[in-house]
């Protein structure tokens, strides 16, 4: 008995040694975290984040979809270690919000994650995605985007994940649209993993899409420079809509973190 128990001890230490030195071999994702908003606190952090405002008019009215909402500085609250933005309609007038780290957080290659948990209803249009931080030297398409999650309430139960570029954009984008059963309960996290040679897209680890032209040209490759992040919740519009519940309103679109780790 005294051997044996001798014997149980020396394996559980040579085990514990081996899980030991596995750990460090094999580094844990957060050790290549680059950058998170885990949205503590009470409000957001203007030195990450840009709060957009308006209809996009003069230059770009109705945000470039025909959306009907006006982005404000009331639609959103920090709470519990969530960002919450509201979309709300007063009369004839919906609001909601839309912010985006441009000139402050951008970033080129990597895993770029967050963890939401979506509203719905016909005409409720949520988004995670990219541009490219060259946008207002080169214009869009041209500056490539990468949008990570675009639900639209008219389709439950669907996740889109899609992008643009010169060749293929707008209407014609490469997009994938994945069927996820209860989606809209709980959180989830969507996930695009960004390479010099691929952009693959998940839902909670899932591969739902891999966007990589086997010939890159800079008409379909536009991601060899460094993308913003943007957040926000649009209201109708080309794809939202056109149709919109009037009756669904207050939704609400929370965000638990945003993570950016380098590959």
């Amino acid at each position: 008995m005294k051997l044996l128990t001798l014997f149980s001890i020396s394996m559980l230490f040579f085990s514990c040694s081996e899980d030991s030195n596995a750990q460090d071999l094999n580094p844990s994702l957060d050790d290549n975290l680059v950058w998170e908003e885990n949205f503590n606190g009470s409000s957001l952090n203007e030195s990450d984040w840009n709060i957009e405002l308006g209809n996009g008019c003069p230059n770009n009215c109705g945000w470039g979809n025909n959306e009907r909402q006006i982005y404000t500085e009331n639609n959103h609250k920090v709470k519990d270690g969530h960002l919450i933005i509201t979309a709300i309609k007063n009369e004839n007038t919906y609001t909601s919000t839309r912010i985006t780290t441009k000139d402050k957080h951008e970033f080129q290659y990597g895993t770029i994650e967050a963890r939401a948990k979506l509203p719905i209803g016909q005409g409720i249009w949520p988004a995670f995605w990219m541009l490219g931080a060259n946008i207002n030297e080169v214009g869009w398409p041209k500056c490539g985007e990468i949008d990570i999650l675009e639900y639209v309430g008219k389709e439950p139960e669907t996740v889109y994940t899609t992008i643009h570029t010169t060749d293929t954009h707008g209407a014609n984008a490469s997009s994938q649209k994945t069927t996820f059963k209860n989606i809209e309960d709980g959180f989830h996290i969507f996930k695009a993993e960004w390479t010099p040679n691929s952009i693959k897209f998940f839902v909670d680890e899932e591969l739902v899409y891999t966007y990589s032209p086997e010939n890159k040209t800079e008409d379909n490759w536009s991601f060899n420079k460094p993308q913003f992040i943007i957040v926000n919740m649009a209201v109708g519009g080309n794809f939202g809509g056109p149709e919109v519940d009037d009756t669904i309103f207050p939704q609400q679109y929370i965000v638990d973190y945003i993570k950016v780790y380098k590959n």
